[in-house]
């Protein structure tokens, strides 16, 4: 099998003059090291022939954007089966190895995004949520289909991935739990066995939640690290957070971050690179981006208002 090519986001199918044979990888989540998780975004080829994907210990998870095309798949020395792919379409995988091949019914480039979940994090999850026995239980393999829910994780995540810094784990295992359990719901063959539960944190337990982010806003704050303030398991708090605040617990510590700048930006005398860091910022950049995208303004603009 050929290796993918591997090119900087800057560089696009159309730059090479349409020339792929192969799918060209331009975007990783690799190197922000983030847990149970793995993102990566190619430019496809307008054809290929045989490509061949390898048994992989971790479900698969491929969303496609841009133009159609027809797909032909098989499991080794299967039959073919063909498929018609269009924007957002999906493929499920379990990791079992199959061979592949397409070609495209438009003009329209097409992308992929793969999304590799860690089958421990599956399996860690049927126990905590539903007291599964993980060996009962098996994703199955769909393609060509829908999952609104699915697609919005997938090109949340793409976003993450394309943003000069990436989020830490936080993000990623909060994103990782919600892939895990919509799976487990409606794509294991025991998914039926798996049930919300009812209530948010109580106020003693969000008290607990909240004083421990304040204390450690500096740190790279882990899903694990939380849920233990409430004494629940990673995947019980993911949804009970939500439940309780309606916000993701990613979600609410970039707002206490963006909350704790802001306190910072009003003291004239602290350097925007030390507010970065005591926000938990990979930079003085990251921090702009982050504070513009929430607030609509830069930290230094919003500093110069606080000033008048």
């Amino acid at each position: 099998m050929t290796e993918p090519l591997v090119v900087s986001q800057q560089t696009s199918a159309s730059a090479l003059g349409g020339t792929l044979t192969s799918p060209l990888l331009y975007l990783s989540s690799e190197e922000a090291g983030w847990e149970d998780l793995v993102v990566q975004a190619f430019h496809e080829p307008r054809e290929i022939e045989g490509w061949m994907r390898p048994a992989t210990p971790n479900i698969s998870l491929i969303l496609f954007t841009g133009g159609a095309m027809r797909l032909e798949q098989r499991h080794v020395n299967g039959p073919w089966k063909t498929l018609s792919i269009h924007q957002e379409d999906l493929i499920l995988r379990p990791g079992t190895p199959y061979e592949v091949r397409w070609k495209s019914l438009s003009s329209v480039p097409t992308q992929t995004l793969h999304v590799r979940l860690s089958r421990d994090l599956l399996a860690r999850t049927a126990q905590e949520v539903a007291g599964c026995d993980p060996a009962r239980l098996s994703v199955e393999e769909h393609a060509g289909f829908q999952d609104p829910l699915l697609t919005q994780i997938g090109l949340a995540l793409w976003r993450e991935v394309e943003q000069p810094a990436p989020a830490g784990n936080l993000y990623a295992h909060t994103a990782a739990q919600m892939l895990a359990m919509h799976l487990l719901r409606s794509y294991t063959s025991g998914g039926r066995v798996i049930k919300d539960h009812s209530g948010g944190l109580t106020h003693q337990q969000m008290s607990r939640v909240l004083a421990f982010v304040q204390d450690h806003l500096d740190q790279d704050l882990s899903l694990e690290a939380l849920a233990q303030q409430a004494g629940f398991s990673s995947s019980h708090f993911a949804r009970m957070f939500r439940q309780a605040t309606g916000e993701s617990p990613h979600q609410f510590v970039l707002r206490q971050r963006i909350e704790r700048a802001q306190r910072l930006l009003e003291e004239r005398d602290v350097p925007l690179a030390s507010v970065a860091r005591a926000c938990r910022f990979a930079d003085q950049s990251h921090l702009t981006q982050a504070f513009k995208r929430h607030l609509g303004l830069t930290p230094r603009a919003y500093r110069q208002l606080c000033a008048h």
